[in-house]
């Protein structure tokens, strides 16, 4: 939620005499997302929150082609609210990752 919030207020001031702002909102935020996971492990929010995304199956960091997987699908939305007996949303288990406290 905190990283939708930063992405809607990043696209309302770059974009905002541009019609269509929720799909600049949704661009912004794969990219913040995106980016941030592959090169930190977290996401502007997550660091809020002190957790992160690590790989499942040893708790390394996640690999790119995993990033853009798991973000993919959580734009997507759907994934997110579908959950295991671990907690784990269907974007993370798809990608092979799992969000631990940092």
């Amino acid at each position: 939620m905190a990283d939708w919030l930063m992405s809607w207020a990043v696209a309302a001031l770059i974009f905002q005499q541009i019609l269509g702002l929720g799909e600049w909102i949704l661009a912004v935020f794969f990219l913040e997302v995106a980016l941030l996971t592959a090169l930190t492990g977290q996401s502007a929010g997550q660091r809020l929150f002190h957790i992160r995304v690590v790989r499942f199956s040893d708790g390394g960091q996640v690999a790119p082609l995993q990033v853009f997987i798991r973000t993919l699908l959580l734009c997507l939305v759907i994934p997110p609210l579908i959950t295991d007996g671990q907690s784990r949303g269907l974007h993370d288990r798809i990608s092979g990752s799992v969000v631990v406290k940092a």
